[in-house]
């Protein structure tokens, strides 16, 4: 088989593994090959394959559902993550674009820590310093982080349905931030992530500029953390 064909199938391979959804507890056949488009005679060769190799599980009745190999995969995945490598190179890519500084803040019971920091290249700017303890009462990213951990009322649904939260002076009276979520596993929230400058400033910046590029940025962290981006209504 040539390089190209090679290839050619590695890819459907991985869209059959793709048709599954959240709900699916298994598909049929004939699901399988109308999700992805392919004839059931390629379905079935591709689906055959996988099974081989743990990937997918045959049904007494026919049909497929995920194997056990994707679960270990991830399993590996997790257990030598490390947000070292991932974070902070997300956080310089934000601090290009918008010129303000950007941090990463995980819940650590009743405080939001700062695992990680990148300082805007400007000479005025903000301070937090990675490893910083700071309470859940004010600041963009305590917002955020409280709004995924299931906190009830209007404000808190307004930032779950808008996947962002702002904050201008409230834990510094001269310091503002915008914060947006990121995702891990199931849906869990893995942290926040916050751009944060003097209040001046972002009182005169588009917000939906800022939100924008956080979205962008968190979507991707969030795929790489095994989670995914929600839609907005």
């Amino acid at each position: 088989m040539s390089d190209e064909g090679g290839v050619a199938a590695v890819d459907r391979a991985l869209t059959l593994l793709d048709a599954f959804k959240e709900a699916d507890q298994s598909l049929t056949l004939t699901e399988l090959s109308k999700r992805v488009g392919f004839y059931k005679s390629t379905t079935l060769r591709l689906a055959e394959s996988l099974e081989r190799f743990g990937y997918l599980r045959r049904l007494d009745d026919g049909a497929f559902r995920l194997g056990p190999k994707p679960l270990f995969l991830g399993s590996l995945y997790q257990k030598h993550f490390k947000t070292a490598d991932f974070v902070p190179q997300v956080l310089r890519k934000i601090v290009d674009e918008l010129q303000e500084s950007a941090s990463f803040f995980i819940r650590d019971d009743n405080q939001r820590v700062c695992l990680h920091r990148v300082d805007s290249p400007r000479a005025i700017r903000d301070s937090i310093q990675e490893g910083a303890r700071l309470p859940l009462t004010a600041g963009a990213s305590a917002h955020v982080i409280l709004a995924f951990n299931g906190l009830s009322g209007a404000k808190y649904d307004q930032i779950r349905e808008r996947l962002f939260a702002v904050s201008l002076g409230e834990r510094d009276p001269e310091t503002a931030a915008i914060a947006c979520p990121v995702f891990t596993v199931e849906q869990k929230l893995s942290g926040a992530i916050s751009v944060s400058g003097p209040k001046y400033r972002f009182e005169k910046i588009n917000t939906a500029k800022i939100v924008e590029v956080l979205h962008q940025h968190c979507k991707e962290l969030s795929e790489a953390l095994g989670g995914r981006w929600p839609h907005k209504a």
